[in-house]
């Protein structure tokens, strides 16, 4: 009964207060309080609303509840030996949960910077920090947590109850996601190295990712009080799977790992893998991303591109020859044809003046005599078929100012009387 006299003291003493006319004073010193935090911290979001990174934000967002809580404890202190302060006592711990909830909110968006749910997980996040803190306050948690802990199960040898269980997945959420954000810090360091190798960068990233979360796994449970041993059983099932039914996942992880390791594939490089071809835009450590000029992308398994043969047109020199073919009238001035079609080529911005331009005859065809014009570009990813284009309308427009032929088939059909 006196746990129960402690739960309902608070409340007992809140009504007291607002009964006397002393409370005025709390009320006001409490408005003044957080309007004045308000004020502040509407201040610094301005002063800081240029600023870039993560303590700029972090500062931005804890402004409020921090300048609050000082703010409110010096009240606290004014006010104890005047008149009752439990009102204020109320508001301490009230504006520590929103620091506390934005705080963790904030973690999780450096962790999970793509994330969309986090604004619904917000509110869920802090209905429970705040429904906790009403339970811890009222002293009605011990009564809760008997509960749970009357809620007993049994794994292999190990005895767990519900509170044990709950503790341990708020205990695995928040250092995963510490780890989390300590990874993210890491990649930020890392991106931020020009002269490491782009691949070498993702790498460090997605080791430093795994380790991490591995780690903070392996510590949350041990805090907890749950015995490593009880994971034989799964992590036993997790390697007869690997070993039948992930083995081609496993396989693809491994080759991710490989081909970042090993540079062969960066990204920015225009490959071919069979009929797919396209720039690699990102690499995991599953699969590979092949975005092709047409603006389709192909997802290529990793294992593909270490057991195939892989076409690098840009692997140790970005520079490309194309190619083009015109075929002229056997009368025409194929000097002067020739001189045309390597001035057009030479004219177009993208293409290199060294190896220049260069015309071939390539066959005497029924029809045409066959040139092939060859020239080199160093920005294939830019696309290679609209410079192709843009140099065949070149030729075009310059043959028809010069008389230049282009023949097409003809045929004479000659009927024959019979006699």
């Amino acid at each position: 009964m006196s746990e129960k006299n402690q739960a309902l003291r608070l409340i007992n003493d809140l009504l007291a207060d607002a009964r006397d006319p002393d409370f005025i004073w709390q009320l006001l010193a409490l408005i003044a309080c957080l309007g004045l935090a308000g004020l502040i911290a509407s201040w610094w979001r301005g002063r800081h609303a240029e600023g870039a990174g993560r303590i700029s934000d972090a500062s931005s967002r804890l402004a409020f509840p921090l300048t609050g809580m000082v703010l409110t404890g010096l009240a606290l202190s004014v006010l104890g030996s005047v008149v009752h302060v439990n009102l204020l006592k109320l508001a301490m711990p009230l504006l520590g949960s929103m620091a506390l909830v934005r705080g963790v909110v904030f973690v999780l968006r450096q962790a999970f910077p793509r994330a969309t749910w986090l604004t619904a997980w917000e509110r869920i996040i802090a209905a429970t920090v705040w429904g906790w803190l009403a339970l811890y306050i009222t002293d009605l948690a011990p009564f809760v947590i008997d509960a749970m802990e009357s809620v007993q199960f049994h794994v292999g040898k190990q005895h767990i109850d519900l509170w044990t269980v709950l503790r341990g997945i708020a205990t695995v959420f928040l250092t995963v996601v510490f780890a989390l954000w300590i990874a993210g810090v890491i990649e930020a360091r890392l991106m931020r190295i020009h002269s490491l190798d782009a691949n070498l960068r993702i790498v460090g990233v997605r080791v430093a990712k795994a380790a991490l979360t591995v780690i903070a796994i392996l510590a949350s449970l041990a805090l907890v009080g749950i015995d490593m041993t009880a994971l034989s059983v799964f992590t036993g099932a997790l390697g007869v799977g690997l070993g039948f039914g992930l083995q081609k996942i496993a396989s693809n992880y491994v080759s991710g790992f490989i081909i970042l390791l090993d540079r062969s594939i960066r990204i920015g490089n225009i490959i071919q893998v069979g009929s797919d071809s396209g720039e690699v835009t990102q690499i995991t450590t599953r699969y590979t991303v092949l975005k092709h000029p047409a603006g389709s992308e192909f997802i290529v398994p990793n294992e593909t591109l270490i057991g195939s043969t892989v076409q690098n047109q840009t692997w140790s020199d970005t520079r490309v020859r194309l190619s083009t073919s015109v075929g002229v009238a056997y009368d025409s001035d194929l000097d002067l044809a020739c001189r045309l079609m390597a001035e057009a080529a030479a004219a177009h911005p993208r293409v290199l003046a060294e190896p220049a331009p260069k015309v071939f005859l390539t066959q005497f065809a029924d029809s045409a005599i066959n040139l092939d014009l060859g020239f080199w570009i160093d920005d294939p990813e830019e696309g290679k078929g609209n410079i192709v284009s843009d140099v065949n309308f070149a030729i075009w427009r310059t043959f028809r100012e010069h008389g230049v032929a282009i023949p097409f088939p003809q045929r004479e059909v000659r009927l024959i009387q019979p006699a």
